[in-house]
């Protein structure tokens, strides 16, 4: 069960992501936040000893939720390939949602794209045991054949992160009508590769 402390710093993070998605980063005030969580001043600075690293505590917060979406997705119980293909498309789908979702900090993400790849260290760690767990899942079901799942785990990580802002842009050229081929296309270039 959550304690007292973490419970207030948790409302405290969700407050300031309501306030950056609305009004913007740069337009929002540590004493904004403490007033929007009906908090004092002191109890901010308790927890937070600037605006940037509540919204550092923000991008992480999103990030965990992230990641319990796709531990979902890993503990499914289907096949390997199937699983990896899920795992791709829910993590594009829902970054992109977290990145609209919290309206202006869009542009701050981007615009901080390397501050926001510093929270994610230790993220992309974990998310890349994620997908190393899928392959060897694979490997023992007879579905996948690699002589190294923790470098094509970390080439598959990283791939998939080069797509996210293309993605959320828009600019990879899928609508939602080619989903359906275009996940065709997605499965047979990592199954297959591009070797004829």
């Amino acid at each position: 069960m959550p304690t007292t402390v973490s419970k207030t710093r948790a409302m405290l993070v969700d407050e300031a992501r309501q306030l950056f998605a609305r009004i913007g980063v740069e337009n929002t005030t540590m004493n904004d936040i403490a007033q929007a969580s009906q908090k004092g001043r002191r109890t901010l600075y308790t927890y937070f000893k600037s605006k940037n690293e509540i919204y550092l505590a923000v991008i992480e917060s999103e990030l965990e939720s992230l990641y319990n979406m796709l531990l979902d997705v890993a503990s499914k119980d289907m096949p390997a390939d199937e699983k990896l293909l899920l795992f791709i498309y829910t993590r594009l789908d829902t970054i992109k949602e977290l990145v609209f979702r919290n309206g202006t900090l869009k542009a701050t993400f981007f615009r901080d794209i390397w501050q926001v790849e510093k929270v994610r260290k230790n993220y992309d760690i974990r998310e890349t045991d994620i997908i190393e767990g899928i392959l060897n899942d694979g490997m023992n079901q007879g579905l996948f054949d690699m002589p190294d799942p923790r470098l094509t785990a970390v080439v598959l990580h990283h791939a998939f992160k080069g797509l996210e802002v293309p993605y959320i842009r828009g600019t990879m050229g899928i609508t939602p009508s080619d989903y359906a081929e275009r996940r065709g296309n997605v499965m047979n270039l990592i199954f297959h590769g591009i070797k004829k």
